[in-house]
């Protein structure tokens, strides 16, 4: 209670927080009574090795006549178990665009996806992590359309800001307009849309939309999930005279959320996306114990790119080694691929601007598109949108080389400390989807394709399909990481200078040390190590100078395991 009172004066001042302490703390307790066995559950990060995720849309793989949320559990028990343990389902909610990201009905499945039978039964097997789409909502949810006819609460759950606000440092991530127009009952209103005309941001400011918000992510916890990923949660709070993202307030809203899953659900651990520089994202892990557990790791991506893309490690080294992690209770989301695309802002001040307009000319002669956002200077380029397999591969690479080079980027992700996540286009290696952009006009569709199960069932049944081999060399790497203990999470690392075309990173303790290597260039790359190594997957002594082949990757250990 003094804590949520703490998080409810900073926002709205003490009377205010006087108020609603009482009700967010009822609210809370009423969770818990409710559900006995979750608010009993790990207070620590639970996870390991082992964890990995799949992040896919709950369609992404669909039979005629069955719940594609069905379809989707056979597929990853058949092609996916046990080296994937978790699913990450991108929204499921009825929404009116963006695939999702336009929630009509926070509380409902898409009926053309399922119903939370089918969520349940796949959180019965696998960890399952729920996006909550919480700066926004559809301008067909009921929430808005009670705005529109100015009803009691809603009126007040949508903000539009007063005519002398000052909004010359709001930082866009689009080039459409900040505030839309709408017809109301009580006139025509201008309001705060950051996204689009049909993603309308919800007002923070009123303690009743933070309890509202408080409400859903408990409901999804009830409904299996133990991983929240809080989408776009750096716009939440709007202040007169600032850039509006990432500002105290945000940060406190997930203070705020920290403290109420820590009383109700502890195990479920919050999962913050914010696709911004570095220092910024990383400032949600808080003190390492009162914000985010999980932070997605935003500049990996990026720098994977481009280190492959000039076949030179030395960037993407000199960042990683400056990794850090708060305490035991953070950890990184690494990624290299999602349903987003390759996000620019995270590498600002890491990679120079002729560095990045080199990967933006590089993703538009390689067939993908370029996403910009409106800035002071003029738009500025916000993301590359393309599958992970094009960005990487020219156009006209031999496939077997287009599969290593995708392998050999996946061991760097896998080999740093956090947890991994692959998004299903990179498992399968697709192209770029020319055919859904050019009929939408909206270039994220390049890497948002949906299969039919027949279709994928005859790529993973040919061994030597693209698919296959992706998907074979994934999981034996996951395995290979599963196994040791050098892999936690928060297991130490230390990066290694074996030469500018070799990624390494070490990882463990006296204990067990492991070692991966990772060949970013087309041509053998000499190594010379220390005696003691032993491969990973034999067991059998390493060569203290070897040669690694282009696009390979070594995985040794040493120790008592």
């Amino acid at each position: 209670m003094a804590r949520l009172t703490e998080h409810l004066a900073f926002l709205y001042g003490p009377a205010a927080a006087e108020r609603w302490a009482p009700v967010f703390a009822e609210r809370i307790e009423r969770f818990a009574r409710a559900h006995p066995a979750l608010a009993r559950g790990p207070r620590a990060l639970a996870t390991s090795p082992a964890e990995a995720w799949l992040i896919t849309y709950g369609d992404q793989v669909t039979r005629e006549g069955e719940a594609p949320l069905a379809t989707l559990a056979r597929f990853m028990d058949r092609w996916l178990a046990p080296e994937f343990s978790g699913v990450h389902l991108l929204p499921i909610y009825p929404y009116s665009s963006d695939d999702g990201f336009s929630v009509i009905d926070y509380r409902a499945v898409d009926p053309r996806l399922g119903g939370w039978d089918h969520v349940r039964a796949l959180a019965e097997r696998y960890a399952l992590m729920l996006d909550a789409v919480i700066n926004h909502a559809s301008a067909e949810s009921a929430w808005f359309q009670g705005f529109l006819r100015c009803e009691e609460p809603y009126h007040r759950y949508f903000l539009v800001p007063p005519e002398d606000w000052d909004l010359s440092r709001v930082v866009r991530p689009r080039t459409t307009r900040l505030l839309t127009t709408f017809a109301t009952a009580c006139g025509r209103k201008k309001v705060w849309t950051t996204f689009s005309a049909d993603q309308v941001d919800l007002n923070y400011r009123e303690p009743e939309v933070l309890l509202e918000v408080l409400d859903l992510l408990l409901f999804y916890a009830a409904h299996g999930a133990r991983r929240l990923r809080l989408d776009a949660v750096g716009f939440v709070w709007k202040e007169p005279g600032t850039t509006c993202l990432n500002l105290p307030q945000t940060h406190e809203v997930v203070k705020l959320f920290r403290t109420a899953l820590d009383a109700a659900a502890p195990e479920v651990a919050l999962v913050t996306e914010t696709n911004v520089p570095h220092a910024e994202n990383v400032a949600y892990f808080g003190n390492g114990e009162d914000e985010a557990q999980l932070v997605y790791n935003f500049a990996l991506p990026p720098l994977v790119l481009h280190t492959f893309a000039r076949g030179d490690a030395r960037v993407l080294a000199r960042w990683a080694a400056g990794l850090e992690l708060p305490g035991p209770k953070a950890a990184f989301l690494n990624f290299l691929a999602s349903h987003d695309g390759v996000g620019l802002r995270p590498v600002e001040g890491i990679l120079p601007p002729e560095e990045v307009a080199f990967l933006v000319e590089r993703t538009l002669a390689h067939g993908g598109e370029v996403s910009y956002r409106d800035t002071p200077a003029g738009p500025a380029p916000y993301e590359l949108n393309t599958t992970w397999y094009d960005a990487l591969n020219p156009p006209g690479t031999p496939e077997a080389l287009g599969v290593r080079r995708l392998l050999a980027s996946h061991a760097i992700m896998l080999a740093l400390a956090g947890l991994p996540a692959v998004y299903v286009h990179a498992l399968f290696g697709t192209p770029n989807w020319r055919e859904g952009y050019e009929k939408s006009g909206e270039k994220r569709k390049l890497n948002r394709r949906k299969f039919r199960e027949a279709e994928v069932e005859a790529w993973l049944a040919d061994p030597g399909s693209r698919a296959r081999r992706i998907l074979d060399g994934l999981k034996a790497r996951l395995a290979l990481r599963a196994e040791r203990p050098a892999f936690h999470p928060a297991a130490p690392q230390r990066v290694r200078d074996l030469g500018a075309g070799v990624f390494a990173v070490e990882r463990g303790t006296d204990e067990e040390r492991v070692l991966v290597a990772v060949n970013v260039t087309g041509a053998p790359q000499p190594l010379a190590l220390e005696e003691g190594w032993r491969d990973a997957r034999t067991s059998a002594p390493a060569a203290s100078t070897l040669v690694l082949e282009p696009y390979a990757d070594l995985w040794l250990t040493r120790g008592d395991t």
